[in-house]
């Protein structure tokens, strides 16, 4: 039952509980000037401003992401799970519209995971990619010159062709994420896991509902409703994230203006995140 509205204006009465809101959406690693990937260091103060502010009763992560970096992934979840033991804040991770790969590594952080039934959730596994443009170079009559020190230095180069002993190497690192990947996701679900591990671990993703199936979330629903249900109709609800500084927002404007090499970087790397979202068909 709701307070009356006296009993909530009165500044030395009850607060309304607060939850805190983190939003998590977007690719995860480095960014350009077009987008901005989601990092330990951009979200470091919002992390913390959500956990420690003496209104805060929860921790909501707002999870929107097709994955990225597992370096950035794990430094991210690995953060949350030690400010919520700083704060002794519960924390629980709802998805949208994607949780997949880092974005689901990040959920991993915490106490429960809750999708909504449409959602695509999963993708536990590792991928690369790029070009072979060696022969578009070709045909352009351009000659591709690499000096190095070290005889993998120039490993993967999308201007010369793949060599054996490369993608051994790329196997063996793939591998070894894969691993982590895979560890992580059984220490933090458990026995909740259902279903064989060569299909669970296998990248594929499912909707919420197939997820829950599956022992790889804990509940449907949204963050508002879910909230509202568990702390009352009067709960708050506080948003926090990364933003972006006047120096960013002002780089952008001279990007678009006139820094030609800058541009293209930026569109290379916002087909890029286009790229990552298409995998899931987003």
């Amino acid at each position: 039952m709701s307070r009356p509205v006296w009993s909530r204006l009165n500044p030395f009465g009850p607060k309304d509980p607060q939850i805190a809101v983190v939003r998590l959406h977007g690719p995860i690693g480095g960014g350009s000037s077009f987008r901005q990937g989601l990092s330990i260091d951009r979200l470091e103060g919002p992390l913390r401003a959500a956990f420690a502010s003496r209104r805060t009763t929860a921790v909501a992560l707002s999870i929107n992401s097709p994955g990225g970096s597992p370096v950035q992934s794990d430094l991210i979840k690995t953060r949350i799970e030690a400010l919520a033991r700083e704060f002794d804040k519960p924390v629980t991770a709802f998805t949208e519209d994607l949780c997949a790969s880092g974005g689901y590594w990040i959920a991993q952080g915490a106490d429960e995971i809750i999708a909504h039934p449409s959602s695509v959730v999963g993708s536990i596994g590792v991928i690369t990619a790029g070009f072979g443009l060696q022969d578009a170079i070709a045909k352009l009559g351009i000659e591709r010159r690499v000096h190095t020190k070290g005889s993998s230095k120039g490993m993967l180069d999308p201007f010369q062709p793949e060599k054996p002993a490369d993608l051994a190497h790329l196997d063996e690192l793939q591998q070894d994420l894969y691993d982590s990947f895979k560890d992580m996701v059984r220490l933090r679900r458990g026995a909740k896991l259902k279903g064989e591990e060569e299909e669970l671990f296998s990248g594929a993703v499912w909707t919420g509902k197939r997820a829950l199936e599956k022992g790889l979330v804990d509940g449907l629903g949204e963050l508002r409703g879910v909230m509202r249900e568990r702390y009352g109709e009067d709960v708050r609800f506080r948003r926090y994230g990364p933003k972006r500084s006047l120096w960013q927002r002002l780089r952008r404007g001279t990007d678009l203006a006139g820094g030609a090499p800058s541009f293209a970087h930026s569109l290379i790397a916002a087909i890029e995140e286009r790229l990552l979202w298409n995998r899931f068909g987003l």
